[in-house]
Formats: C-alpha cells, structure tokens, sequence
C-alpha cells in the first residue's frame, strides 16, 4: 500500500485482519505493489484470475453463492461482518488520528510541497519508488 511510505495511514486494520501482522507489516513498512497472483496468494484477495477468466471465475461463484437461500446469506453476513467489525472498530479510530498526523507531519507536509513542485505524479513516482528523503526533503544520493 504505497501510501505508507510518506503522506498515510489506512484508516482500516482489515490488512492486519486479513494478513495477520507480519504480512501487514511488510505491505504497509515497504509500501510495495504486488501482484493479483501475490494478493491470492497471502490472502488479500479471495483468488486471482487471467483477463481471459476472470468473467467465467466470477459468474461461477455468483452462481454458487445464488444457490443459497437469501435470508441464509443475509444472516450469515451480518454475524461474519459483526464479528470483523467489534475487533476493528477501536483500531479505525485510532488509525484515522493516524492518517492526519501522517499527512501533517514534517514528511508529509515535504511531501505536499514536492506535489506543488513537480507534480503528483512524480512526487507519487518518488515516493513509490524510494528515490527521495522526505525527513531532509531532498533526493536520496546515488
């Protein structure tokens, strides 16, 4: 999740919930991209499919899904959802105030100021791709 590396803090602990933390740790400490074949693989996502599947992968299981009597579903999700929801609403909060102060710290505001210097896209490029000293607000030296 790129945005961890300067200017964020995801307002949502389902990565620590999906991943547990040492994964979370590493998606959120590098920032790093991953694949869909990544995702599935530690879990991010349910599976990961070729463009050439994906329609066929998803009508599929929306029609196994569709097998299920509705109120079965209904009641099914809500007590999945109820149970996700009472571990991570405290750590929400907490990761909100997290987010402003990223965003308002010395980095992020260096970070917002290389935005209005050279653009969106390349402060993101800078920022993604390690290149720049947000706490010195200059380019690392090569």
């Amino acid at each position: 999740y790129m945005p961890t590396r300067v200017w964020g803090c995801p307002t949502t602990a389902m990565w620590v919930h999906r991943l547990g933390p040492e994964k979370a740790k590493r998606m959120m400490f590098t920032g790093d991209k991953i694949s869909g074949v990544e995702a599935a693989k530690i879990g991010l996502v349910l599976k990961s499919a070729s463009d050439e599947q994906l329609d066929t992968e998803v009508e599929a299981l929306a029609t196994r899904m569709a097998s299920v009597p509705i109120n079965q579903l209904a009641m099914q999700k809500m007590v999945i959802n109820a149970a996700v929801e009472e571990k991570i609403n405290q750590i929400q909060r907490l990761a909100t105030v997290f987010d402003g102060i990223a965003r308002h710290s010395p980095e992020g505001i260096n970070f917002k100021a290389r935005v209005a210097q050279v653009g969106w896209k390349q402060a993101v490029k800078e920022r993604d791709n390690g290149s720049y000293d947000w706490s010195r607000d200059i380019p690392f030296e090569k």
